[in-house]
């Protein structure tokens, strides 16, 4: 019997696929458990159509993210911090202070999101850093960040 499934399964094959498996199987295990639906005509045409409409939407999200990218590409973000006299930070810059301070200097024409900025730890010490900002799966870009003692 021929099935499309909805989900991923293990040594089956996965979203979207059309498989072919025992009736049985189907009927009592896949079917019931909304794991996959039959492969009819109709049903693998509107698959094709949906596979069509997913890559195009992929497609599009990736270019929007190489244009972003490029608006990024060489930005510097400067942010002042009180700091002790040994350079450490009496708080911390978070990938939060970096998009609100993005979204500030730079002249963007969409919205800079702090889940894209990739920062393991907060920044604690003064000067200059390289932070990655992910746009997309294949999409990363890095900004400069530097940490300048605030005064007064």
């Amino acid at each position: 019997m021929k099935l499309i499934l909805k989900k991923a399964m293990p040594n089956l094959g996965e979203a979207g696929e059309v498989v072919q498996v025992k009736a049985g199987y189907a009927r009592n295990y896949l079917i019931p458990q909304g794991i996959a639906y039959v492969a009819s005509d109709a049903n693998i045409k509107r698959i094709e159509e949906e596979q069509a409409k997913a890559e195009e939407r992929s497609r599009r999200d990736f270019l929007e993210a190489r244009r972003r990218a490029a608006q990024l590409e060489g930005l510097v973000v400067t942010l002042r911090e009180r700091a002790g006299d040994d350079g450490k930070l009496f708080g911390s810059v978070t990938a939060a202070d970096i998009a609100a301070e993005v979204g500030k200097t730079a002249d963007l024409d969409f919205e800079f999101d702090k889940r894209t900025v990739q920062l393991d730890e907060p920044l604690k010490a003064l000067g200059s850093s390289s932070v990655s900002v992910r746009l997309h799966g294949d999409v990363e870009v890095d900004i400069e960040v530097q940490i300048e003692r605030e005064e007064g």
